[in-house]
């Protein structure tokens, strides 16, 4: 709020993007409801946070979005705020999501997370989750169940093997730990 209002007072208010966001979940002592998991783990709990962007008469007020946003995404989003580009030696890593806010639509997209603890590998594909934790391997959909408490890799076996194969493929780019 004190920013807020400090903006208003500089006159800037109208022209200055706020964006208020979290770089991983819940420290281990915090309450995550209604996911479960902390930081350090690749459950909702651990990886989902807030995300608000205010931009008055660029993104409408009040609006609510389901487009999956990620940290990354931030750089090349503000870049196209401002009308600027990423250096084309070194591409981002995230996509503008700026249009999606706009217009209110969602890109269809994948995100990747993995962690050495407990050997932790998740991919999220839309509304699917690909999740193996200490070797356990499951899947959910978490626009049904963001808790992730029904496994439903033997009920959609297809959709499991596709995003476990996504995964693996993502995972063979990056460098070993």
């Amino acid at each position: 709020g004190r920013v807020l209002q400090s903006l208003r007072k500089a006159g800037l208010h109208r022209d200055t993007i706020v964006v208020f966001t979290s770089d991983n979940g819940g420290e281990r002592f915090s309450d995550s409801w209604p996911f479960v998991g902390v930081k350090g783990e690749v459950l909702e709990g651990g990886i989902r946070v807030p995300g608000l962007i205010r931009w008055p008469g660029r993104i409408e007020k009040g609006g609510v979005s389901d487009q999956i946003v990620t940290s990354m995404d931030w750089m090349p989003i503000l870049l196209s705020a401002a009308d600027a580009s990423p250096d084309p030696a070194y591409p981002p890593d995230g996509v503008n999501l700026l249009p999606e806010f706009q217009n209110g639509s969602t890109r269809s997209r994948k995100l990747y997370w993995r962690f050495k603890a407990n050997d932790q590998a998740a991919l999220r594909s839309d509304d699917w989750k690909y999740l193996s934790i200490g070797g356990a391997e499951h899947l959910f959909n978490l626009k049904e169940d963001e808790r992730e408490r029904a496994d439903l890799k033997e009920r959609n076996p297809d959709i499991f093997a596709s995003l476990k194969a996504h995964y693996e493929a993502w995972n063979e780019t990056m460098l070993p730990y």
